[in-house]
């Protein structure tokens, strides 16, 4: 059985060591499910799919994930592209209008609708059909190895605004660094996001969470690059 090697940061191979992890086994399972869903991802035809059915062919992508992905097929298509482009994600994000990612781009002093999404094309996947372009593919591959590396079982839009600013080809990545969100910043601010959303969870009666979250989330993200600027 051929063997790769996991390089793991002193801590925490000394945690596991003390703990008796089965660390061959943990990471057999975590990548047989990266590599389902990074196939999934690369085996989607999207011109005739209904939401229902993308959400089937990606059921660890959150409503919210389809919904974007489903709006940015629909750019694609009433514009006749033959791809479907990380801009047209980019586009799709901004769209839905009501999801994590744009309440963090708020906190990192980014109005969503100061940026301007370019149009044009970019070089496309292979095989026949609307598919994602190379650009949108990897987006979204980093989507779901981001939210693996953040321990999280859902692919959610904050999950593709990190996979979209740290995709160096495309189109919504450029846009996304030219307002200054780039892959460090943009996924600093989404673990801060996520881990102060899952304390509020904890603490917050359901219909409050969001505006709590709303509240917290800047000084969060504010202590925590002062804590960056304090080791550097």
């Amino acid at each position: 059985m051929p063997k790769i090697n996991v390089y793991l940061p002193d801590d925490l191979a000394g945690a596991v060591r003390d703990a008796g992890v089965p660390v061959s086994a943990i990471c057999q399972r975590a990548l047989e499910q990266a590599v389902r869903r990074i196939s999934a991802i690369r085996q989607t035809v999207l011109g005739d799919l209904d939401p229902e059915q993308l959400a089937n062919r990606l059921p660890h992508f959150t409503a919210r994930t389809v919904t974007v992905l489903s709006l940015a097929t629909e750019r694609a298509r009433t514009t006749g592209a033959s791809t479907v482009t990380s801009a047209d994600l980019l586009h799709g994000m901004i769209a839905e209008g009501g999801n994590l990612a744009l309440q963090i781009l708020g906190a990192m002093e980014i109005d969503p609708a100061s940026i301007t999404v370019p149009d044009g094309a970019e070089p496309g996947s292979d095989g026949p059909g609307l598919r994602f372009s190379a650009a949108a593919a990897n987006a979204v591959e980093l989507a779901a190895t981001e939210a693996t590396g953040l321990g999280h079982n859902y692919v959610g839009c904050e999950h593709l605004l990190i996979g979209l600013a740290a995709e160096p080809d495309g189109l919504g990545g450029r846009a996304l660094r030219d307002v200054g969100a780039d892959a460090r910043a943009t996924r600093r601010a989404v673990a801060a996001a996520t881990a102060g959303y899952a304390h509020l969870r904890a603490s917050t009666p359901a219909p409050e969470v969001l505006t709590a979250v709303r509240a917290e989330l800047a000084p969060l993200i504010k202590r925590i690059e002062a804590l960056e600027v304090s080791r550097a």
